[in-house]
């Protein structure tokens, strides 16, 4: 029986991954704040295709899709934040944080909500960080 554990505890030894330390998911260059804007734009058509129907079971679906577009724009605003910015870039850019912020509660509150002004103003916040970004990239 203790071959066995001693077998067992090798093979997860063997088979447990390798601890990788890296400052992005993959090579730099890779970012952009366009994956965000498209997801806005998607979020501030469907509060419109909302806003413009009748059908229920439309409303249902353009909801639940909106939704998860408003939470694909927080990933794609995330992963900018906190894998491509870096201390140099806030030191330059002390409005990063509120503006990295106040977006991504926008996207939230476009969950919650089918007010186009609300997606206007998220396509807005993430123009401002776009801005940065290319500003970081010359």
């Amino acid at each position: 029986m203790r071959i066995f554990y001693r077998v067992l505890n090798t093979i997860d030894k063997i088979s447990r991954p390798t601890q990788v330390s890296a400052h992005c998911d993959l090579p730099c260059g890779v970012y952009d704040p366009a994956q965000a804007r498209i997801e806005a734009q998607s979020v501030k058509s469907i509060m419109e295709k909302f806003n413009a129907s009748d059908d229920p079971v439309f409303k249902e679906r353009a909801v639940t899709i909106k939704e998860e577009r408003a939470e694909l724009v927080k990933h794609h605003l995330w992963v900018l934040w906190t894998d491509y910015f870096k201390p140099e870039h806030l030191a330059k850019y002390p409005q990063l944080h509120e503006l990295f912020w106040k977006a991504t509660k926008t996207a939230g509150e476009s969950k919650k909500t089918n007010d186009v002004a609300v997606g206007d103003r998220l396509l807005s916040e993430i123009d401002q960080i776009a801005e940065i970004f290319w500003e970081t990239k010359k």
